[in-house]
């Protein structure tokens, strides 16, 4: 006997078949009265539950509360606290959209250079000292040598500054056919 209907059935037979109370019975079957006593109530949801399942599936888009604006409009008087309740039970959730990841349209593949002073990347890194403050670092390095060109370190580099550091370096060397950047803001003033 596992379920208390098996166990209100057996306080019945003990009841009539050893003419014995209805507490001692319960007491041998380890069910208290109220549970042999309880009527389990007509579900009162029904109607409602049907017509918020329907009008979920009309409109998948709609949580529990566009649903329950739709339920006060055809007249229906309830809560939203139980518009909630029937719909989480219903398995109603309305999923989550994916982003949609948009690539590049166009990969451009890298060309490797084929001598010293070819092609030039530039790019930034960032960091952070101890006191808290940020620091940025531009390097500069010779693709085909993998030699670092120029190395500049400050709290903020303008286009301003990336420029004279390349002229600087022109003094020494000539400037390479391509320079390679990432696009990102630092060089949007270049």
């Amino acid at each position: 006997m596992v379920g208390p209907q098996a166990r209100r059935d057996a306080v019945q037979l003990l009841k009539q078949a050893w003419q014995l109370s209805e507490r001692r019975a319960c007491g041998l079957m380890s069910i208290s009265v109220s549970v042999l006593r309880y009527q389990a109530r007509a579900d009162r949801n029904g109607e409602l539950r049907e017509r918020i399942t329907a009008l979920a599936q009309e409109r998948r888009r709609f949580g529990y509360r566009r649903i329950h604006v739709l339920l006060e409009r055809e007249g229906w008087a309830v809560n939203v606290k139980r518009t909630y309740r029937i719909y989480r039970q219903a398995g109603l959730v309305v999923r989550k959209r994916s982003r949609k990841r948009i690539g590049p349209t166009e990969r451009i593949t890298l060309t490797l250079p084929d001598q010293p002073n070819d092609t030039w990347s530039m790019d930034f890194v960032h960091d952070g000292l101890a006191d808290g403050r940020r620091i940025r670092c531009l390097n500069i390095v010779d693709d085909y040598t993998k030699e670092t060109l120029a190395i500049e370190v400050d709290t903020s580099l303008s286009g301003l500054r990336v420029a004279r550091v390349l002229d600087r370096i022109a003094l020494h060397r000539p400037l390479p056919r391509r320079l390679r950047v990432d696009h990102g803001p630092e060089f949007t003033g270049l």
